[in-house]
Parts: structure tokens; C-alpha cells; sequence
């Protein structure tokens, strides 16, 4: 699968409209936005389901008994198992991102033996999706290779961030690491792919990626063609607060959140002033200074609902472009924000279409794709949708 053309499309249908589009500079009186409509292209149709298999009808071991396994991991190495890992852990930072790609694929709730959780929304999340989660082993926080040693893991996957500090006495041992990335669209495609091999089921991943491929394809080629006019500038904001010290951060311009924005026919303003590493922040005067016509607030500890509309009763928010045009949304989530490295930007990428292009977007369904997604990734009923997942929900979601 490492020259599978799943990839190639992947990796072109996702960042042809990124490469394209022009990145903006901070000024501090920014021209005024247009309100001509948009002519062309057409709004897009509502996505149709993607036909993946039922998640209880894909084959759970569909290679031969004893058949080695052969996976090309984030970090670009080649891992060899004498046959699927039985015994899986998910260990290090992000855990929870990683768990969530795992369940992607049916045979997750039997492999997975043991997790280091970082988070109550992750116990909460995965208890719903797999029916023995209390079953399996929980590590503490920051687990190291000598508690997860006596687990006898047949594998251990970790971000690639974690290769020094945990990868690599994992493997002193004899302990065979698999690293996935998930940070952008492109490096998704490669980690699903991989886990795929992981599993023993390369046709999932496909099914996988071919959900994600529809999408991206249908808000690209609706938004091809608008001019730099047509393209809303916009700011995305993570909010933060360490005891009493309130900081609004911008992501980097490679990351997946700025990216999103260039997909769906929005002008990230801040590109210029992020830094490669992770989040920078900025303060109100540049904030003032961009002036961007959208704004999306991101938090990762709350409802983004509410600060939100914290900051539009703010005086000097209330003096911002956006706020006058009653445009600064708090970002859309469920048991997490939908802007992360998580299997669930494909939802933040439907909604934040809706709001950035809601013209060209108005035959998109957030609830219809909210259905499809839990329905075709996560093997979930309709009534549990609706129960456990419908009653989170934050970010101005129908």
C-alpha cells in the first residue's frame, strides 16, 4: 500500500486549493469586504454516503493465518509483524487523537488491550464506541516503557512525537512501535492507510479515505474558482487560560486548521505572523489590526458558544468588523472541537464551509453529515447518535 493511489489522490485533492492560495499580510486598515454574490461555481449538492462496509460486516482477520505484515509507519520505516497484532497499545501524548483513528477500523474493540487516557471526554467518547472498553487496561498518565513492558503488546502506537522520549526505549525492549502523525490532511491519508495494514484490513482504509476524498473533492471544486474578492478573510483563535492569564493563539500555516480555512474559500489572515513549531500568540492590537471579516473561536477546556458571545458584549471586541456582522463564531465540536487532528475534521470542514461560503454551501446538511459520519466510521445506531452524541453538541450546530 505505500504507492497506493489512494494516496496520490488524497495528498492532490487536498492541498491543490491549499498550494493555490495566496497567504495574507496584517495590515491595520484592511480593505472592506465584498457582498457581491457568488456567480459561479454552483452551491454543492449534499454529500452522498460513501457505500463504506458495515463496520460488523468487515472481515476482522482477512489475512491468511501466520501471513507477515509488512506497514510503513509515520516516520517512514518499514515494520514488520509474522502476522495482526493481537495485542495492541495506544500510549504517550494524544492518545486520544490516536484511539479515535484506531476506531475507525471494526477490529479495534477486540485488539486494543490496554490505553494511557488523558482525558475524561476520551473515556466517555470510546466507551460509547467500543462495548468492552472497561475491560481494558489503563495506563497512568506519561506511562513509561517499563510499565508498558509487562503488557506484552504486540505493538505500540505512538504519535511520532514521541519516538525519542518513549518510541525509543519501547524498542530497547523488543517492543515493535508503530508512529502515526494525523497533523494534516496528507499525513491522514498515509496513517489510515498504514493502520489498515496494521489491522489486516487495507479495504477499510480505503473506505475510510474514500469518505474523506468525497468531501474534500465536492468543497474544492466549489470553491476553485472565486477570486481573492470572493474569499472572506478570516481569523481562527484558540483560547486559552492559565489561572487568571487569558491568551488567544494562531495556528501555524501548515497545520491542519489553516489549511481547512484555505479548503473551504477563506483567507487565513495570520499566516505571516504564526511560527512553525505550534500555536503563537497574539495580541488584541494585531487582532484589531487584521480585522478579519470572520472569526472562529477555538477552546479546547468549553463550550466555544459561550466565549464567543462573551466577546461580542466586549467593548472592544464589539469594534471588530466581525463582530458587527454578528460573525465571530465559537467553533463547532461534540465530545471534542472539530478543528484537531482528529478524525472529526472532516465535520469541522462541512461546517466551517457552511460559514465561510454559506451560499456555495447551502445544500450541506451538518446534521445529515454528522449522521453519516458516526453511521459509516464508528458503526454507531441511529438512536445512539442521538442520545450520546446529538446532545454535546456546540458551535451554533442545527
Amino acid at each position: 500500500m505505500k504507492h497506493s493511489v489512494w494516496l496520490v489522490i488524497v495528498s492532490i485533492g487536498l492541498f491543490a486549493l491549499a498550494a493555490c492560495a495566496p497567504a495574507a499580510t496584517p495590515t491595520a486598515t484592511p480593505a472592506a469586504p465584498t457582498t457581491a454574490p457568488v456567480a459561479q461555481p454552483t452551491a454543492v449538492p449534499p454529500a452522498e454516503p460513501t457505500k463504506a462496509p458495515e463496520p460488523t460486516a468487515a472481515p476482522v482477520t482477512p489475512v491468511a493465518a501466520g501471513a507477515a505484515i509488512t506497514l510503513v509507519d509515520a516516520l517512514g520505516r518499514e515494520v514488520t509483524f509474522e502476522k495482526a497484532p493481537e495485542h495492541i497499545v495506544i500510549a504517550g501524548k494524544a492518545t486520544t487523537l490516536v484511539a479515535d483513528a484506531l476506531y475507525l477500523f471494526p477490529e479495534a474493540a477486540s485488539r486494543i488491550t490496554a490505553i494511557e487516557l488523558r482525558s475524561q471526554s476520551a473515556k466517555k467518547f470510546l466507551g460509547v464506541v467500543d462495548p468492552v472498553f472497561d475491560q481494558k487496561t489503563m495506563l497512568e498518565a506519561n506511562a513509561a516503557a517499563e510499565q508498558i513492558a509487562p503488557l506484552k503488546a504486540d505493538a505500540v502506537v505512538l504519535k511520532s512525537s514521541m519516538a525519542e522520549k518513549l518510541g525509543a526505549p519501547l524498542e530497547q525492549l523488543g517492543i515493535k512501535v508503530v508512529y502515526v502523525d494525523l497533523e494534516t490532511p496528507e499525513t491522514f491519508a498515509k496513517d489510515i492507510t498504514a493502520l489498515g495494514q496494521l489491522f489486516g484490513n487495507p479495504d477499510r482504509a480505503q473506505a475510510i479515505l474514500k469518505f474523506y476524498q468525497t468531501r474534500v473533492d465536492q468543497y474544492s471544486a466549489a470553491t476553485k474558482d472565486l477570486t481573492a474578492d470572493q474569499k472572506p478573510r478570516v481569523l481562527l483563535l484558540q483560547y486559552s487560560k492559565q489561572g487568571e492569564e487569558v491568551a488567544f493563539n494562531v495556528p501555524p500555516a501548515t497545520w491542519l486548521q489553516t489549511t481547512m480555512v484555505k479548503l473551504v474559500g477563506g483567507e487565513p489572515v495570520w499566516t505571516e505572523a504564526s511560527e512553525k513549531g505550534g500555536w503563537t500568540v497574539v495580541n488584541f492590537e494585531q487582532i484589531a489590526a487584521w480585522d478579519a471579516d470572520q472569526i472562529y473561536i477555538v477552546s479546547y477546556a468549553g463550550d466555544s458558544d459561550d466565549l464567543a458571545a462573551q466577546l461580542k458584549t466586549d467593548d472592544k471586541w464589539a469594534a471588530l468588523k466581525a463582530a458587527k456582522a454578528d460573525r465571530i463564531y465559537g467553533f463547532a465540536g461534540d465530545f471534542y472541537s472539530w478543528d484537531q487532528p482528529d478524525p472529526r475534521w472532516v465535520l469541522g470542514l462541512s461546517w466551517l464551509f457552511t460559514k465561510v461560503q454559506p451560499e456555495l454551501a447551502s445544500g450541506v446538511d451538518i446534521m445529515q453529515e454528522l449522521d453519516q459520519f458516526y453511521t459509516e466510521l464508528y458503526g454507531l445506531k441511529a438512536e445512539v447518535i442521538k442520545d450520546k452524541v446529538t446532545p454535546l453538541l456546540y458551535g451554533n450546530v442545527p
